[in-house]
């Protein structure tokens, strides 16, 4: 195999040991992300002693945030399935020019949230709270994020589209250095230079900066399996519409959740007054992130792989990825069960929270960790679905979980049980979303790879 081809690896390593090579970089780049989230929180609430309202104002910032995330994951992601489907397919002209289109993409969209940066975040937070000060820490802390937000949209979209050509290791290592120099500057700029929620804010946009200046030093320098170089490219609306149409999956998916988030807060505020509930909230956002990180590193490994070998039509290949990934996420969550149910207040006090918010914050990491099973089929049903080319199921999978089951679940078992039933909201609405889409997937991964074969035999004739 040529030094230049590692796509080719998709097709002929054995699984076991291509998944892991595919999915540990990201697993572990996932597994530092989420480390940082929590250091980032574990220093704010060391500034913020005695009180819990600037965890709250991250947790209030946060929808925001994944709203942002979100259209960068649709186009990395995008980008990246279509890149591995052309290479399966031998076009790397193809790949090359959605890479580029890619970029461009994350580029306009960068310099659409510096615009919103100077007025979208206090309009946002005035929905969010009804504590001036919370308020004013949200808004403070947003206002950064978005200015700068370029730097993020820029290096998810190179990673991704690096991670769908095979090359898992650069993406890991961005995020390390992201991630490390997130973690050095934070204390430097809360407490050295006594900033606060903005100086959590510029180590975060900090991080994003050195990790996109590491991921376009990388394509710049070396020689991957297609060209990033601008010259001579001529930008195609048609690219913009597949990219789009591959990505949009992820990126419904994500502000889906943003918008979940957004509703169950004000459900929570509404059943708490006092804004307690919401502050728990974050802190479960923050610490589940250790158990969901890793298994989305897993799937961006798996994912690269599903689609290469659906475009190669290598069904074998693509039903065994997706058991081995199936069973590791499995495995992954059934970890983060027993850990929430055995040792709930210990998690809750590595962020030092208010003992009224642990009181609170107990049960509800027992009650939610329910949905870690149904989640981790959820997880893997829904890239099977963007791998085959049907991101519309994946979406409507989407749209049953975070809205359709989640969003009444929590209103009408919160109007019966309290801020309770909010929590158990969660465990019930994964169940019933797996339960409906299992056995539809199954019979349309036949369907597609039998489609697929009668193509190449139509035109092969």
């Amino acid at each position: 195999m040529n030094s230049n081809e590692k796509s080719l690896k998709m097709r002929t390593m054995p699984m076991g040991k291509l998944l892991m090579v595919m999915s540990l970089p990201a697993i572990l780049s996932m597994f530092v992300q989420a480390m940082y989230n929590v250091v980032d929180t574990m220093y704010i609430s060391r500034y913020d002693v005695g009180e819990d309202n600037m965890i709250t104002a991250l947790g209030y910032a946060f929808p925001m945030q994944m709203i942002i995330l979100a259209i960068a994951l649709g186009i990395g992601i995008g980008s990246n399935i279509l890149i591995s489907r052309k290479l399966g397919e031998r076009k790397p002209a193809e790949a090359a020019n959605i890479a580029r289109t890619g970029i461009i993409m994350a580029v306009i969209s960068g310099l659409v949230f510096f615009g919103f940066s100077f007025f979208l975040p206090e309009m946002f937070l005035d929905i969010m709270s009804n504590i001036e000060v919370i308020r004013l820490y949200g808004t403070e802390y947003l206002s950064v994020v978005m200015m700068f937000s370029i730097f993020i949209y820029i290096e998810i979209t190179i990673t991704k589209s690096l991670q769908g050509m095979g090359r898992m290791m650069v993406p890991m290592i961005a995020q390390l250095i992201g991630a490390i120099t997130n973690i050095v500057l934070d204390p430097v700029f809360i407490f050295t230079l006594d900033m606060g929620v903005k100086g959590a804010a510029i180590a975060t946009v900090a991080g994003q900066a050195t990790a996109m200046c590491f991921a376009l030093g990388y394509i710049l320098i070396k020689k991957v399996d297609i060209s990033f170089n601008f010259k001579g490219y001529k930008f195609k609306g048609e690219y913009v519409k597949e990219i789009t149409k591959a990505g949009l999956p992820a990126m419904f998916m994500n502000s889906l959740a943003a918008i979940t988030n957004i509703i169950l807060n004000n459900i929570l505020k509404m059943l708490n007054p006092e804004e307690i509930a919401n502050a728990v909230l974050t802190i479960y956002f923050k610490l589940q992130s250790f158990i969901f990180m890793p298994i989305f590193g897993l799937t961006q490994g798996g994912l690269p792989i599903l689609s290469y070998n659906y475009g190669a039509n290598i069904k074998k290949r693509f039903t065994n990825a997706s058991k081995i990934m199936l069973i590791s996420s499995f495995s992954l969550m059934l970890v983060g069960f027993i850990i929430f149910q055995v040792f709930p207040e210990t998690l809750l006090g590595l962020l030092q929270p208010e003992q009224k918010t642990i009181d609170m914050g107990i049960p509800a990491l027992k009650i939610i960790s329910y949905a870690f099973f149904p989640a981790a089929l959820s997880i893997v049903m829904v890239n099977m679905f963007q791998a085959i080319g049907h991101g519309s199921k994946a979406l409507i999978m989407s749209l049953l979980r975070q809205a359709i089951f989640l969003i009444p679940f929590a209103f009408i078992l919160g109007e019966i049980m309290g801020v309770k039933g909010v929590w158990l909201s969660y465990p019930l609405a994964e169940f019933f979303c797996s339960i409906i889409f299992i056995f539809p997937l199954i019979i349309l991964v036949k369907k597609s790879f039998a489609q697929k074969t009668a193509e190449i035999i139509n035109t092969a004739s």
